[in-house]
């Protein structure tokens, strides 16, 4: 049995600066200020058009995100309706291949502290699951019946797109201190990323949750 960490990784290339633009060329046609577009005006538009909460706008772009959870944290991600979403399936992988390291792969609790008592019991009745699971497939049970075995805990990767207004949603939802704490613990590294990438799009979002 195999255990990593969570992980979060952008699918479609992001750049800041081409997404402002686009983002004003698509706002501006509302008061037909199209005209007043200059080489540095995206980011003070966008930066306005948020602060008067129009964000419709914002739904005009969107990008790609690689989560690397645990099944249970993809359970909430999946709640989030206007977006597109592909998941790892734990009916066709079957995880005593050699391609998965004839093994599972587990997320380490957040919450939990090596060398403790309850790492212990956590990590002990993930490997009595796996156990569980190969002597399933053993039998004779398909991966799909065999998985009804595998503890939450098990890694899994989800693959959604939102629009940037839909992203913001979910940032301040799921990176509040009110959030499950491995939820929290994936969007936060989300957070900290948008906010590098598109400071004028996700810095007030970070902000707000101070």
């Amino acid at each position: 049995m195999k255990i990593i960490k969570p992980s979060v990784e952008f699918i479609t290339p992001v750049d800041g600066a081409t997404i402002l633009r686009r983002l004003e060329e698509c706002g501006r046609v509302c008061y037909k200020s199209e005209d007043r577009i200059t080489d540095d005006s995206a980011a003070k538009f966008v930066r306005g058009i948020i602060k008067r909460g129009h964000e419709a706008v914002l739904e005009h772009c969107s990008f790609t995100v690689k989560f690397t959870c645990d099944r249970g944290v993809s359970h909430e991600l999946v709640r989030h309706r206007i977006a597109s979403f592909c998941q790892e399936s734990t009916r066709y992988c079957n995880y005593s291949k050699d391609k998965f390291g004839t093994e599972i792969t587990v997320i380490e609790p957040c919450f939990l502290l090596p060398d403790t008592d309850g790492y212990r019991i956590w990590r002990e009745s993930c490997e009595t699951a796996e156990e569980a699971y190969f002597s399933m497939l053993g039998w004779g049970c398909s991966p799909q019946e065999a998985r009804s075995v595998l503890p939450n805990s098990l890694k899994t990767e989800v693959v959604m797109t939102a629009n940037i207004r839909e992203w913001r949603h979910f940032l301040r939802l799921r990176c509040s201190t009110a959030a499950h704490p491995q939820m929290r613990e994936v969007a936060t590294q989300l957070l900290e990323e948008c906010c590098r990438l598109m400071p004028d799009l996700f810095d007030d979002v970070r902000e707000g949750l101070k």
